[in-house]
């Protein structure tokens, strides 16, 4: 007796097909599994036998039972096998028609009393399952935990059927229960998105020059660097920041959605992601936590995680070495690839690096309230830590003065997020039309801010004139910047201009953009 049946599972956040294949023979009971199994695999055996006696369904496991999971030489990982192995043994004993089962790929864990739990990477899942259709030309659609159907059901051209136990999903494939469709409403999600964050700007008194250079950052996607005594807003100014961010497009909502499903830490209830994530580590997390790792069960970090998003450092200097300079990388391609031997994942990580430190160990250097107690050697040592070749992957480099009393007295609230937000929504348009052409041309390459430009697109849409080149070259010469931060300055200088409403970068919007690069020859050189 013998059956196939088809499930998936994910590497990276990308997703393949596993075909399942159930033998029976009228020999001596055992029951193998082969195929590269890891333990969670092999002990489904003791899941689904429980789950099918639990749940009223007959079978004999008294008789030689031999599973394959293929591709026989990739290592199968996870639980959400212990669906389509049980429906698979069934079908190998007429319990479930062979046909009917291969119309659809089956995915879930099994709890012993047949219940159906949710797994990790839905959307990857049903990603893969429509691009798959011509290789399986009778696929139909998707059977997975009712958990996980919204999310799966995110893609429309495939059928999406959640079940919550395994005896619904046998009477689904039988004719013998309903089972309704999943379907999301996708414009619904972001027409009913609604800012959770209660934080506002308009709770930062002073500090203007600060929420400028915020505003360019948010409306072109720039890394951010804020230097500044304690006390002084650096971190209330951060988490004030995902207030005047743009919220996801659906291809970027998509992407962001398939790391936090395949990480398992997507919100219950909540198919796809439509805020920007905002992440902020500690600062005593390992190199193997903030860019992803594990041995055979390779995980996205925090920097894919914050894909799409902001990734916010708070007191940069206390991070081990070591952990920031594996960031150079990544700030410079927007992916991390994961080696190791036998395996080799990439995952995504375009991401906005928003930093805040103070300019010594005691705080105070430059301070105009309070004097600094360190001495050059404490301050040389404390600023080395943070490297010169990550310094410069940092478009904006700005200082955040103390604020003074009379500020603090004011009665006025600063100005408020949202008219700051549509600021950054204007930039964001001007720059969404500016690379429409070049996605449509480059669909695997998209543009989605001006951060993203290459050098080479760097020349056609950040031209400066002659009397900009002139100014620029005097700046560079005069500061020492790398090649590498004249091209931030551009892209720099290029959001301040569409934030104008200026089609040509003007000197006004260079030099805003080559100001923003001066603090780091102040303090590092001090």
């Amino acid at each position: 007796m013998f059956s196939r049946c088809y499930s998936a599972t994910t590497q990276g956040i990308e997703a393949y097909t596993v075909e399942i294949e159930c033998h029976i023979e009228n020999m001596s009971p055992s029951f193998a599994m082969v195929g590269l199994p890891d333990s969670a695999v092999r002990e489904s055996k003791e899941r689904v036998m429980a789950a099918m006696k639990n749940s009223g369904l007959p079978f004999d496991f008294s008789k030689r039972i031999t599973i394959n999971l293929a591709p026989a030489d990739i290592r199968k990982e996870g639980s959400a096998f212990d669906l389509p192995i049980a429906l698979g043994l069934l079908a190998s004993t007429g319990g479930i028609d062979p046909d009917t089962l291969q119309q659809y790929l089956l995915l879930g864990e099994l709890a012993l009393d047949g219940a159906v739990r949710p797994i990790h990477g839905a959307l990857n899942v049903a990603l893969h399952a429509r691009a798959i259709r011509k290789e399986l030309p009778n696929l139909k659609g998707i059977i997975l935990p009712l958990e996980n159907a919204r999310e799966a059901a995110l893609v429309p051209e495939l059928e999406v059927y959640g079940v919550s136990n395994l005896r619904e999903a046998v009477g689904f494939l039988n004719g013998t229960a309903v089972v309704e469709r999943s379907v999301v409403d996708i414009k619904s999600l972001f027409r009913d998105h609604v800012d959770q964050t209660l934080l506002d700007f308009a709770d930062v008194k002073g500090q203007e020059t600060v929420k400028r250079a915020l505003e360019v950052a948010a409306a072109g996607g720039h890394n951010v660097i804020m230097i500044g005594s304690p006390g002084s807003g650096k971190s209330m100014l951060a988490k004030r920041f995902p207030s005047v961010m743009p919220p996801l497009t659906f291809d970027e909502a998509l992407e962001t959605t398939k790391i936090h499903s395949v990480s398992g830490i997507l919100p219950a209830g909540v198919p796809m992601l439509t805020q920007r994530p905002f992440r902020s580590p500690h600062h005593t997390i390992s190199d193997a936590a903030l860019v992803g790792g594990g041995m055979s069960n390779i995980r996205p970090g925090e920097i894919s995680l914050a894909h799409h998003g902001v990734l916010f450092l708070d007191e940069l200097p206390e991070f081990q070495r070591n952990v920031l300079e594996v960031l150079r990388q990544p700030l410079e391609d927007g992916k991390v690839t994961i080696s190791r031997v036998k395996l080799t994942v990439e995952y995504p990580a375009n991401f906005m690096m928003l930093c805040a430190m103070n300019p010594c160990p005691c705080g105070n250097f430059g301070s105009s309230l309070h004097q600094c107690t360190c001495s050059e050697v404490m301050r040389s040592r404390y600023m080395s830590k943070i490297s010169g070749p990550l310094l410069d992957r940092i478009d904006i480099h700005i200082e955040v003065p103390s604020v003074k009393i009379e500020e603090l007295q004011k009665k006025v609230s600063g100005e408020a997020s949202k008219s700051i937000r549509e600021r950054v929504l204007q930039g964001r348009e001007v720059q969404r039309e500016r690379y429409e052409t070049h996605n449509l041309k480059n669909p695997k390459q998209k543009i989605y801010k001006n951060a993203d430009l290459s050098p080479m697109l760097i020349q056609q849409y950040c031209e400066i004139g002659e009397a900009g080149n002139e100014l620029l070259k005097k700046a560079m010469t005069r500061m020492g910047h790398s090649a590498r931060a004249y091209d931030r300055i551009l892209k720099v200088a290029r959001t301040i201009a569409d934030l104008g409403g200026s089609a040509n970068i003007e000197i006004p919007h260079l030099s805003e953009a080559i100001q923003y690069r001066s603090l780091d020859r102040q303090f590092w050189n001090a």
